[in-house]
């Protein structure tokens, strides 16, 4: 039986277990990426009734196509990978590069864009970082990343990033120029369906140019807040049911009991006979 008490640890896997993990970059080829992508959607397609998103426009509009950009989003629960890998490969047709811990345990999703990350020590983590960074100079490529370090508590409050992120937008921006980081919302709830539905918003993208200066702690905090504030509005729309602007990504045909449920609500009593 699952303790609940034990269900959140501050401290991160590699470090709680003292585990020296050797570094091991993506690995992807057509192959893989095709068997991934219809992999992950079906599991999304299986579980929920409908992923949804809005601000897709804003990757187009508010950034250079020739800029790499960093999508940054909690961390609240398993599904987080699964729903940023379709966000990267099915919603922006590009292929994700995100940080797993422990990748031993899960040696075949690097050939969906996933390395291994080691966060025992500051140290430790450096060869993941900098081929994060590394990794963006492919505009193919998106980094989508979960700043916090740690799995939270849904809706915890408030996001305390780690500088991780900071570090490689810093040193990114110095390599090509320029980054872009984009927070991304998303929320898992029940609506009018038997099953959960997938919502996903993506805020304002935020430029960091090569030269400017910043306070790495102080431009980790304001991320924190930039991704707080987005989670917050989300959830403010949804409970006052405003989901103006969402598209369907996709949305399950209702099942042959909840057609029935459908078609007996069209029914008016009082044109029924006696």
């Amino acid at each position: 039986m699952v303790n609940l008490e034990e269900l959140y640890c501050e401290i991160p896997p590699t470090k709680l277990r003292n585990i020296d993990e050797k570094f091991c970059p993506s690995e992807t080829t057509p192959f893989w990426l095709w068997v991934a992508d219809r992999y992950f959607y079906g599991m999304l397609e299986k579980r929920f009734h409908a992923l949804y998103y809005k601000g897709k426009e804003k990757f187009y509009t508010q950034k250079d196509p020739n800029t790499p950009i960093i999508l940054f989003a909690p961390h609240h629960n398993w599904w987080d990978g699964i729903v940023g890998y379709n966000i990267c490969n099915r919603i922006f047709k590009k292929e994700i590069r995100i940080m797993i811990e422990e990748l031993n345990r899960f040696p075949l999703i690097r050939r969906g864009g996933a390395f291994s990350v080691n966060k025992k020590s500051p140290q430790a983590s450096m060869p993941a970082l900098k081929y994060a960074v590394d990794s963006m100079g492919d505009l193919n490529n998106i980094l989508y990343i979960f700043p916090e370090g740690i799995i939270k508590p849904p809706n915890h409050r408030p996001f305390e990033l780690q500088s991780g992120m900071t570090y490689i937008a810093e040193k990114t921006a110095k390599k090509y120029g320029k980054v872009a980081l984009m927070p991304v919302a998303v929320n898992y709830c029940f609506l009018r369906d038997n099953r959960p539905e997938v919502l996903i918003e993506f805020g304002d993208i935020i430029h960091l140019n090569d030269g400017e200066k910043i306070d790495r702690r102080e431009y980790t905090h304001a991320m924190g807040k930039v991704l707080e504030n987005l989670c917050d509005k989300q959830i403010d729309d949804i409970h006052n049911a405003n989901f103006k602007g969402y598209q369907a990504l996709y949305q399950t045909k209702l099942r042959w009991y909840r057609r029935i449920e459908q078609r007996l609500k069209e029914i008016n009593p009082k044109t029924i006979k006696k």
